[in-house]
């Protein structure tokens, strides 16, 4: 099983890239996570240049996705929402809506902030975008508060309330089963 994981944050030492990162170590056996890096490359989201592939960074995201079993998305939280680019990335990816990549897609969000709420109203608000898009999204909420103190020197998650990424793992792991069961029959 082939994992999509994006940050929604574009620093390099971003917290959301590590918690991604926690994310591949917890995954079962057989199941890769890979970790898209060309979120910064997407231009903002013009109808004018969206002739059915768009541009080459978007026809790579869109490649990315439709190679990928399931998408896990780790988002920061700027002013109570998701971050532009990431936003951005998912309305080019979206199109057309009919046939976009998320389509059926199983997709889990998870989040990371230094503050105490660990990026929840940012989730609530990307798991609403990607309902939107076609994609089965897992309800559950992974928010990591205070993420400057939630890894360890190794980049392992040790917030003892984000015991729940497992959980939210094995989830989107059954939901691809059953994708696969489906096109399978």
């Amino acid at each position: 099983m082939k994992i999509l994981g994006i940050s929604g944050s574009l620093r390099s030492d971003s917290h959301n890239t590590r918690l991604l990162r926690a994310a591949g170590r917890q995954l079962a056996p057989g199941a890769e996570l890979e970790v898209y890096g060309g979120l910064r490359l997407i231009p903002p989201y013009d109808q004018d240049d969206d002739h059915g592939v768009g541009p080459r960074a978007v026809a790579d995201l869109r490649a990315a996705i439709d190679e990928a079993d399931a998408i896990l998305i780790a988002t920061p939280e700027y002013n109570r929402s998701i971050p532009g680019a990431l936003k951005n990335a998912l309305d080019w990816a979206s199109r057309p809506h009919s046939t976009n990549p998320l389509r059926n897609k199983p997709v889990a969000v998870i989040g990371a902030s230094t503050g105490h709420f660990g990026a929840v109203w940012a989730q609530a608000e990307l798991r609403k975008v990607m309902g939107a898009t076609g994609a089965r999204v897992i309800e559950a909420e992974l928010p990591v508060g205070v993420a400057d103190e939630a890894f360890g020197e190794d980049g392992s998650l040790i917030d003892p309330h984000a015991e729940g990424l497992a959980d939210i793992l094995r989830q989107l792991e059954e939901l691809v089963a059953q994708r696969q069961e489906l096109v399978a029959a």
